[in-house]
């Protein structure tokens, strides 16, 4: 286990990156106002298995292999981004599975949501490139590695969760804002151009 000055410094310096806006948490603001908290969480939870996947691949030097093969890394992005544009356009033209209206809740598949969030978090390259540099230096060469990283996990795992939650409450906020009266053909717009930025973002970030 890490020695307690070392989380002091650890958990304020992961808040704080994890709670800055950025792809995850902008897919989880567009969803909570697109489905809602409740079905959000399942791409919370391909979220947060992406990123222990790349916190652990960070660790045990995994990463150096996806730095020396880049192509790997811009196909996964590429795809992953064509795929959240392509939602977003949908919502923008309210045909698509994700756009607000009557059967919203029962056309998004949980399977959808998850790859969602997994995809995000793996093919997401600051997120590598932040775990790559922020990890190794909290492990201590003198003390059993997988207890430590079990533990730095626990504090990434429960950061992001956190995080997530507050950007999807306030997408269901939003959501609840732009109900009143007639306006959920601007509410799908708002989404999916969100859904088509972050998906760019993937892409060409």
């Amino acid at each position: 286990m890490p020695d307690l000055a070392v989380l002091a410094v650890f958990i304020p310096t992961f808040f704080f990156v994890s709670i800055t806006p950025g792809m995850c948490m902008t897919l989880a603001m567009t969803l909570g106002m697109s489905i809602g908290v409740r079905r959000t969480m399942w791409m919370m939870i391909g979220e947060l298995i992406g990123v222990a996947i790349v916190a652990i691949a960070a660790v045990l030097g995994v990463a150096g292999i996806m730095l020396n093969y880049p192509d790997i890394f811009e196909v996964l992005k590429w795809l992953g981004g064509a795929y959240l544009a392509y939602i977003g356009i949908n919502m923008w033209r309210e045909k698509g599975k994700m756009s607000v209206g009557e059967n919203e809740l029962s056309d998004v598949s949980r399977q959808t949501l998850f790859s969602q969030g997994f995809v995000t978090a793996i093919a997401n390259p600051k997120g590598w490139a932040f775990m790559i540099s922020l990890l190794p230096p909290f492990i201590s060469v003198d003390r059993d590695v997988a207890p430590q990283l079990m533990v730095l996990l626990g504090v990434i795992m429960l950061t992001e969760f956190t995080s997530m939650m507050a950007y999807a409450t306030g997408g269901k906020s939003l959501r609840i804002f732009l109900s009143r009266g007639n306006n959920i053909k601007w509410m799908n717009r708002i989404a999916g151009s969100l859904m088509v930025g972050v998906g760019f973002w993937l892409a060409l970030g």
